[in-house]
């Protein structure tokens, strides 16, 4: 089902940016490097919940875990950089899109955005999902029941997509700028003490999930040993690059800004 809604979304964009191209100018609006960046996220959803992928998940943690980490790390950062709310808009009847927005310019349904849009409530959010979802009675009961599995994985998705769009989208200042750049650290932090306690615990954490490790030639142990240096090792690189290039950028700008007052305080000495 999800797999199948990623086709839908797909089909939306390629509609919007076609629409939105042809008013505006291509290029204008949507940069083809953001457009391309949806493509690549809304590949990477496919990838994550199709065959073979999804297939192996049910019998090894670490594909499971590969799943996971497709849905947060690749996934939902590159959707964000497509700027797929807007592209979609373009893809409705003129007539349907204020109605689409009206909702969200009521008071309270602002100020519920208000509030989990910010870069430390983003991050809280994402890491209740991850560390919710990895307590083993509801993880093997996602294993056990395809809604709760849908569940997990659309929680997993959802939090990653605020987390990411919070974090990535044009900062006004430099405090929300430092924001994202702590919040990216302290989420590689966190998850990478989960992939560490599932890589080095003696305990098994997950036996349904790691019931069909041997098929790999594995033990459960080390299946599930595996799947937390997925989590610890790939899975937090891009949160680090993410926060390295926004801290770049802030540097960016702060050295700007100090050649603009530098430049207008010569100016103004006399000569």
């Amino acid at each position: 089902m999800l797999a199948s809604s990623v086709v839908v979304a797909m089909g939306l964009y390629a509609v919007g940016v076609t629409r939105l191209w042809r008013s505006a100018g291509y290029g204008r609006g949507v940069r083809p490097f953001e457009a391309l960046a949806f493509t690549g996220g809304c590949v990477a959803l496919v990838i994550a919940l199709s065959s073979p992928l999804d297939e192996w998940s049910e019998r090894w943690l670490a594909a499971h875990m590969i799943q996971h980490e497709l849905l947060m790390v690749a996934a939902a950062p590159l959707m964000v950089l497509g700027a797929p709310l807007a592209v979609w808009t373009w893809a409705l009847p003129p007539r349907w899109r204020q109605r689409v927005a009206a909702p969200f310019h009521e008071r309270h349904v602002r100020n519920i955005w208000c509030a989990i849009s910010t870069p430390f409530a983003a991050t809280l959010l994402h890491a209740v999902a991850i560390w919710m979802w990895h307590v083993p009675a509801l993880f093997e009961r996602a294993e056990a029941s395809v809604a709760v599995h849908t569940l997990q994985h659309c929680a997993f998705l959802f939090s990653a997509l605020l987390f990411w769009w919070t974090l990535l989208k044009p900062a006004r200042d430099d405090a929300r700028l430092g924001a994202a750049v702590v919040c990216l650290f302290l989420t590689m932090l966190h998850t990478g003490a989960l992939g560490v306690l599932l890589t080095f615990s003696a305990e098994l954490w997950y036996p349904v999930s790691t019931a069909g490790a041997g098929l790999w030639g594995l033990t459960p142990l080390e299946d599930q040993q595996l799947g937390g240096l997925v989590m610890w090792v790939p899975g937090g690189l891009p949160y680090v690059i993410a926060a390295l290039l926004l801290a770049a950028r802030l540097f960016v700008d702060r050295t700007r800004i100090s050649y603009d007052e530098a430049e207008v305080a010569l100016q103004g000495r006399p000569r």
